[in-house]
């Protein structure tokens, strides 16, 4: 799912030319903007970018790991590069990472508080 989180972040930049709002996490108004046809929050041509399987949605969370990676559920982060740097550095736990890309997404390996699991490439 952080994947195709990436790639619909990417298409809503490539519509928009600028990258979607968001709080760091894919919470309940990033999964409105960037999955629903509605026009609130800038996505003015309300086109939906993701189809998200109900597995990873949450009422109160939004986009949200599926029941059983974490004993409850939660979201992903997500971290987007909006100065055109081209890399970005990412504090998972205790532990920096620097990522040469314009969009991370990850959840936090349920083993591991310093491990991120996802777009880290």
């Amino acid at each position: 799912m952080a994947e195709s989180i990436k790639t619909a972040v990417n298409a809503y930049y490539a519509e928009y030319s600028s990258y979607p709002s968001n709080s760091g996490t894919t919470d309940l108004v990033f999964l409105k903007l960037i999955s629903t046809t509605n026009t609130d929050g800038g996505n003015t041509r309300g086109i939906a970018f993701l189809e998200v399987p109900p597995k990873f949605t949450n009422a109160t969370l939004g986009l949200v790991t599926p029941s059983g990676f974490y004993k409850g559920q939660s979201n992903f982060f997500i971290k987007i590069d909006t100065n055109g740097a081209g890399v970005l550095t990412n504090t998972v736990g205790s532990s920096n990472y620097v990522v040469p890309s314009s969009v991370a997404v990850w959840v936090v390996d349920p083993k591991n508080k310093d491990k991120p699991v996802g777009t880290f490439k």
